[in-house]
């Protein structure tokens, strides 16, 4: 009897597919012998197959893809049966028309399960929305925490414990002002010699300045920089260090799926839908919802107990 094979498709940004690693985890224990693919954008293709989570992966990006937005365009023969190859089909795409439900149908999908890509208020967190959809499949989510196995990168130094830094996220409005970033991060590295600081940034901190910014306030202190890695490096990366501050983004969500014992600071955002629900998480409130309120001195005192909770690593080599 052939093996059962599923399709997931996600769209959206590195955070948004974390948070749907939950849902992805509930289809692989529910269904024996399951062929899993995930339809996506090429980071996140990247990052799931690095963590094992499919066994084949396509780009969303394809030109083919683009007629199954238009309702009843002519489809090319290789996607009829590809998409026909496959028992059930989970689409997290923003289809307000139904264009590609529609198609879905025509082709002849075997069961096609249109999830939300949106979440909301109240609803519970995010991950639990996500997964809601296939309780319409008799399977029901019962631990909310996205997990990455990814191995840790033989790259990184291991003399001493890496505290990994990442002072951006995908909106502005979520970020805490740069000056407090740079005086925390010669504070930590003045206080904890023993620690070494891992700066993480990518396309929107170069765009926006903070890369710069940060590299300039950070000068005569030692850290290393992590600029611009490609997601599954970057997680390898994360899972080889030892604790994580950052804001609530998708790399904070990375980071705790891989392991890590993190801070994350929240401020516009509520943390009861969207941080992550992993143990070793911390989370600092800003209770105005402007993190430009939030002190210095609140983050260093977390930043402490963060350090002095997380497990010391020992070097291999020193042994």
């Amino acid at each position: 009897m052939a093996a059962p094979r599923v399709l997931v498709i996600r769209g959206g940004a590195i955070g948004d597919f974390i948070l749907t690693l939950p849902a992805i985890r509930l289809l692989r224990e529910s269904i024996p012998g399951i062929q899993l693919e995930i339809l996506g954008y090429k980071p996140i293709l990247d990052l799931a197959l690095a963590g094992g989570l499919a066994e084949a992966t396509r780009h969303l990006e394809h030109v083919s893809m683009a007629r199954l937005f238009v309702p009843n365009a002519p489809l090319d023969e290789a996607l009829l049966g590809y998409f026909r190859s496959f028992n059930l089909v989970v689409s997290y795409l923003y289809d307000p028309d139904g264009y590609f439900r529609g198609n879905m149908e025509r082709i002849g999908v075997r069961t096609f399960l249109e999830a939300s890509h949106r979440v909301l208020p109240g609803e519970g967190h995010a991950a639990e929305q996500l997964a809601r959809p296939l309780e319409r499949l008799a399977m029901y989510l019962e631990d909310p925490a996205p997990r990455l196995d990814l191995a840790p990168s033989g790259a990184v130094p291991q003399d001493r414990p890496i505290l990994a830094v990442h002072p951006g996220s995908g909106s502005t409005k979520k970020n805490w002002p740069l000056d407090r970033w740079i005086a925390t991060g010669r504070e930590l590295a003045s206080r904890f010699p023993q620690w070494r600081l891992a700066l993480v940034t990518g396309e929107a901190e170069l765009e926006r300045g903070t890369t710069t910014a940060i590299l300039s306030g950070w000068q005569g202190i030692d850290f290393l920089h992590w600029d611009q890695l490609p997601l599954p490096e970057l997680g390898n990366r994360l899972a080889a260090s030892t604790a994580f501050l950052g804001h609530d983004s998708g790399i904070g969500h990375l980071a705790a799926a891989v392991g890590l014992r993190s801070l994350l600071l929240f401020g516009p955002t509520d943390p009861a839908i969207w941080a992550p629900k992993n143990d070793g998480v911390r989370i600092l409130l800003e209770e105005t919802g402007d993190l430009g309120e939030l002190s210095t001195a609140r983050v260093l005192d977390e930043s402490v107990t963060l350090l002095a909770d997380a497990p010391q690593k020992t070097d291999s080599s020193a042994l």
